[in-house]
């Protein structure tokens, strides 16, 4: 049996604590949602690795969730299947918990989205190749 996991932080020229705390976890989620609604998963991803590096905002399996969509529709767009795989389930798992919606986004909707967009790739074979198609990628729409 192992122990508790614990957080593992990138080099201190990777993350600012001070940047995270002065923008807030709000603005990290506006400013993540606008880059993975324009398809730049990983940036979005970025954003929101900030709030849960930083800790103390007392939903850490929310931004797991949302970091783990982001990554999964990054591997997608690369044809990395089993990548994209693998993160659909757990981001599934981390998000069910703050349904129907936590910090202003509609966290249902999102969840049938990605179900939407994924249902391809978790329905292909090993070698099939499946194309990403932006305009099918689900939205967050916090900005709008």
């Amino acid at each position: 049996m192992s122990g508790p996991i614990e957080r593992i932080l990138p080099p201190e020229d990777d993350f600012d604590a001070e940047e995270a705390a002065r923008l807030g976890p709000a603005e990290l989620l506006r400013r993540g949602a606008a880059l993975f609604d324009a398809g730049a998963y990983h940036d979005a991803h970025e954003e929101w690795e900030k709030v849960w590096l930083a800790g103390g905002a007392g939903d850490d399996d929310f931004w797991k969730g949302l970091i783990q969509a982001a990554i999964c529709l990054h591997h997608f767009r690369r044809g990395e299947l089993e990548g994209a795989r693998k993160l659909y389930r757990g981001h599934r798992a981390y998000l069910a918990a703050f349904l129907p919606t936590h910090r202003g986004l509609d966290v249902e909707r999102l969840l049938a989205e990605m179900q939407a967009c994924l249902r391809p790739v978790l329905r292909a074979a090993a070698d099939e190749a499946v194309p990403f198609e932006l305009s099918a990628a689900p939205r967050l729409g916090l900005g709008d």
